[in-house]
């Protein structure tokens, strides 16, 4: 059999504090990624575009470093939607299955889920995601793929994600501006639990939250399907500005002193550890011991915990993840977080880690969690050429063989 042509990926994670492109090649043999760019973000605040001309500009940098590395040009991307202007709720629809038949096909499914979606949304809302939870054939739920069984009624559950219809629309005009297509948006919560998430953990109850810049995006999957979703905000860059109200000292020196010496518990860090703050302005350098750093950062790293505690309480699903939590974004890379999240959500947690392959992949800078929903992008656009793949080569066997019966008849 003849190999599959190796068709460009490309996953493209535009956050608030930078903005990741990862170009990976899809054949038989699976993903191997080429290209990563990674750029400063400018024009965007919390998932939504404030400066157009800013954000396209990063996005073309990101973009342009990822060419390079790969060789070769990006045309379609499939782009990372998040914000506190996500929302998210669960729908049900039934249909009957025609009696003269009684079996179960593509169009029943499709007439259900249209059903599912037909719900009231206001004039400024679209709808992202309406993904299936589960199916019952008459009596019998808990059904993942009712395709060819049969019964005389089809119902289905489905988590239906909602973007701000103006927010979606200014981050697809800016890739646009940027020369590329959208193949598809994509929640990242979603993305990311492609890349870090197991199969016996979405089965058993899962917890994800991906902490980013400026939003904390938290995901529910149970029995297989995600079951709640919902973006806080809340992110990194909150501890960042607290080192540097509560030291006195400017932005960027901020963000080294978090990556280098933060940590979210206070009795983790060492009085013992003192490291240089640089002044703002024309003021000298001053030490500081490691531990007053974590006594600023520890109320913030709590806060955050508590916010995913008390959405999890209120949503019903504290008890169902029974394998635990799973951190993942920039956030995560905090030193002590796992700890403290594990003391507050009463779960186990462990850091996300990348799928096989980009832990495989000679790119060292793709292994940290904060690359999670840019690697899930490219598996998500994946699974999406497959299935397209699947489809068309069903159409044409069809077509092949009816062409025949017609040259037989």
């Amino acid at each position: 059999m003849a190999q599959r042509e190796k068709k460009r990926i490309v996953g493209l994670d535009i956050g608030s504090t930078k903005v990741s492109t990862l170009i990976a090649l899809a054949g038989d043999t699976g993903l191997e990624p080429i290209g990563l760019g990674v750029a400063e973000s400018k024009g965007l605040k919390r998932g939504v575009v404030v400066h157009l001309d800013a954000t396209v500009e990063s996005i073309k940098k990101s973009v342009a470093a990822a060419e390079a590395m790969a060789g070769c040009d990006v045309e379609q991307v499939y782009v990372g939607l998040s914000g506190p202007h996500i929302k998210s709720f669960n729908s049900s629809g039934a249909t009957a299955v025609p009696p003269t038949v009684r079996e179960i096909g593509a169009a029943d499914i499709g007439r259900a889920t249209e059903i599912a979606r037909a719900v009231a949304l206001a004039p400024d809302r679209v709808i992202v995601h309406i993904l299936p939870q589960e199916f019952t054939v008459d009596d019998q739920n808990g059904i993942t793929d009712p395709l060819g069984m049969r019964g005389a009624r089809l119902e289905v559950n489905t988590h239906i994600v909602t973007s701000s219809r103006t927010a979606a629309e200014n981050i697809v005009t800016a890739v646009n501006r940027s020369g590329l297509l959208v193949g598809d948006t994509v929640l990242d919560p979603i993305a990311a639990g492609e890349a870090v998430l197991g199969d016996d953990e979405r089965e058993l109850g899962v917890v994800l939250v991906d902490i980013g810049g400026s939003t904390t995006s938290v995901a529910v999957y149970h029995r297989g399907a995600i079951r709640h979703s919902v973006v806080l905000p809340l992110g990194s860059e909150h501890f960042t500005n607290d080192i540097a109200v509560g030291l006195r000292t400017g932005l960027p020196e901020a963000e080294r002193i978090k990556r280098e010496h933060g940590c979210a518990v206070s009795s983790m860090g060492s009085p013992d550890n003192v490291f240089e703050v640089a002044g703002v302005g024309s003021r000298q350098p001053r030490p500081i011991g490691e531990q007053v750093l974590a006594d600023i950062l520890q109320p913030r790293a709590e806060e955050i915990m508590f916010l995913v505690r008390n959405e999890l309480r209120s949503a019903g699903y504290e008890r169902q993840a029974g394998a635990g939590a799973v951190l993942t974004g920039g956030g995560a890379l905090l030193r002590g977080l796992p700890e403290l999240a594990e003391h507050i959500l009463d779960l186990p947690v462990r850091l996300g880690t990348n799928p096989a392959f980009i832990r495989e992949s000679r790119i060292s800078e793709l292994h940290g969690p904060e690359f999670a929903t840019v690697a899930g992008l490219v598996l998500y656009g994946e699974r999406r050429n497959k299935l397209r793949d699947f489809r068309e080569q069903t159409e044409t066997g069809f077509k092949k063989l009816v062409a025949k019966l017609r040259t037989f008849i």
